[in-house]
C-alpha cells in the first residue's frame, strides 16, 4: 500500500459522507412536504444512502485486473440512494390542512428530524475523521520529501 492509496481512501470517504449529508439535508428540507412536484397528494419519502467498498471484484476479475486494480484506488463508494419504505408515514389529524383526507387526517413524510440530525452529526464526524487522516498522510508525505532533500 502506497501513500497515495491513503489519499484515495480518505478522499473517497469525504466525498461519500458529503453526499450523505446532502441527502440528509434534502430529507430535513422536505419533512413537511405533503405533495409531489406535479401537485399530486403524495408525501415526500425519506431517502437513505448505501455505501460499499470501492474496488471489490470477483476472484476471476481480481486475477485478470491485478495490475489495473493497483491503480484504481480503494475506499468507499455510494452504491445507491433508495426510498425508505420500512418506516411508517406520519399521519396527523388536521382537518384544516388542504391535503387532509375525508376524515381530516394528513399524511406527512416518514422523516424524523431527530434521527436525521443524529445521522447528520454522524456523517459530519466521519467527514472530519477522513479529513484528519488525509492531513496526517499529507504530513507524512511532506516529511518524507524533506528527509530526501536533507
Amino acid at each position: 500500500m502506497s501513500i497515495f492509496d491513503s489519499f484515495n481512501i480518505n478522499s473517497s470517504g469525504m466525498t461519500a459522507q458529503r453526499f450523505r449529508m446532502d441527502i440528509i439535508s434534502e430529507n430535513i428540507a422536505n419533512a413537511n412536504t405533503t405533495r409531489t412536484q406535479d401537485g399530486a397528494k403524495s408525501p415526500y419519502v425519506r431517502k437513505v444512502v448505501t455505501f460499499a467498498e470501492k474496488g471489490t471484484q470477483t476472484p476471476f476479475s481480481r486475477i485478470l485486473n491485478e495490475r489495473l486494480d493497483h491503480y484504481s484506488g480503494r475506499g468507499v463508494k455510494v452504491t445507491q440512494v433508495r426510498d425508505d419504505t420500512w418506516t411508517q408515514m406520519n399521519i396527523v389529524y388536521d382537518p384544516s390542512h388542504p391535503d387532509a383526507d375525508e376524515n381530516g387526517y394528513v399524511t406527512y413524510p416518514n422523516v424524523n428530524t431527530v434521527t436525521e440530525m443524529t445521522n447528520l452529526i454522524d456523517a459530519s464526524r466521519s467527514y472530519e475523521a477522513n479529513a484528519t487522516a488525509f492531513n496526517a498522510s499529507k504530513n507524512i508525505a511532506t516529511r518524507g520529501l524533506e528527509l530526501g532533500n536533507s
